[in-house]
């Protein structure tokens, strides 16, 4: 059996500022049957990963046979300088390469067996790390920590041992605060509905290989890749800056202009963007909302 105090401990050191575990069991059905009735809805839009291995994600002992116990660790993103144009989460390295990493340490460091993820199998994160007492899953749709906000990445360490101590949920303190819905320029947040991924300018963004739609146009202001306005509308949003260097930006992001966006070259985007998240949208897709962003008010 292992040490919840020293997995905390392990945890810390990697440069994980939270981190919880609980048993391995299957959702709750409430959260099942949410989550399929907004498939049903079409809120994923054309993320048609979301529908695949539905009782995988579900259950993480089918996902990985042999799971008794579920370890979520959070860690900050928090930029202290931002490039313009991109989402607070991508300004540095890719988040996948860095997390996975720390958490393969994680699993040597205590000893474990067993499979670690970062947002890229059927987990639901946000609710497992609810489940494991580090934050709640907010109205923004995104897991809220008290006094720290949602800009941090999380990540899952499935493990064949048992826990001496597992963590309880975190009761949601969003209270009648909207502030993320009405932040939100698309309304693409329905309160208690979710998010509807077709209205997200994140989705737009980034996830989506089509044509940006012209009523989007208007409402993406400047920002070409991503989108933070509920994140930052977050009255729980007191997070200092990363320790971490390698989520920083480079000075010749920092240093890109309008003019440089506009005239942005596939070598330049390869160079600027290499081991970055931002690939996600390929060189078509982001030249595509730079120039998204230069039509905007032609599209008014």
């Amino acid at each position: 059996m292992l040490s919840s105090k020293t997995i905390k401990e392990e945890a810390q050191k990697l440069g994980f500022f939270s981190c919880g575990m609980t048993s391995a069991r299957p959702v709750s059905e409430d959260y099942a049957t949410n989550f399929r009735a907004w498939l049903d809805r079409g809120c994923h839009a054309d993320m048609q990963y979301l529908e695949n291995h539905f009782d995988k994600r579900m259950d993480p002992t089918l996902l990985a046979p042999g799971t008794r116990s579920i370890v979520c660790v959070a860690m900050n993103y928090r930029p202290e300088r931002v490039a313009q144009g991109i989402a607070w989460y991508a300004q540095g390295k890719d988040y996948h390469d860095v997390v996975k990493e720390r958490l393969v340490r994680l699993m040597d460091a205590i000893g474990a067996h067993g499979r670690c993820f970062v947002d890229t199998a059927p987990v639901p994160e946000r609710y497992w790390a609810w489940q494991c007492g580090i934050g709640w899953m907010g109205r923004n749709t995104q897991l809220v920590i008290p006094h720290i906000g949602s800009a941090f990445f999380l990540g899952e360490l499935f493990i064949e041992e048992d826990i001496d101590t597992y963590d309880t949920p975190m009761d949601n303190h969003c209270g009648t605060c909207q502030r993320c819905i009405e932040a939100c320029p698309t309304g693409a947040l329905q309160g208690n509905s979710g998010l509807d991924a077709r209205r997200c300018l994140s989705y737009l963004t980034i996830e989506n290989r089509g044509d940006i739609p012209s009523w989007a146009q208007p409402l993406m202001d400047d920002t070409f890749y991503g989108c933070d306005r509920c994140l930052k509308a977050c009255p729980h949003l007191h997070s200092a800056p990363t320790s971490e260097d390698c989520f920083a930006a480079s000075e010749e992001l920092l240093g890109m202009t309008d003019a440089d966006w506009a005239d942005l070259s596939e070598e330049r985007y390869r160079t600027l963007f290499k081991g970055s998240a931002v690939k996600r949208a390929k060189y078509a897709g982001l030249t595509r909302n730079i120039q998204a962003t230069k039509n905007k008010f032609r599209a008014e």
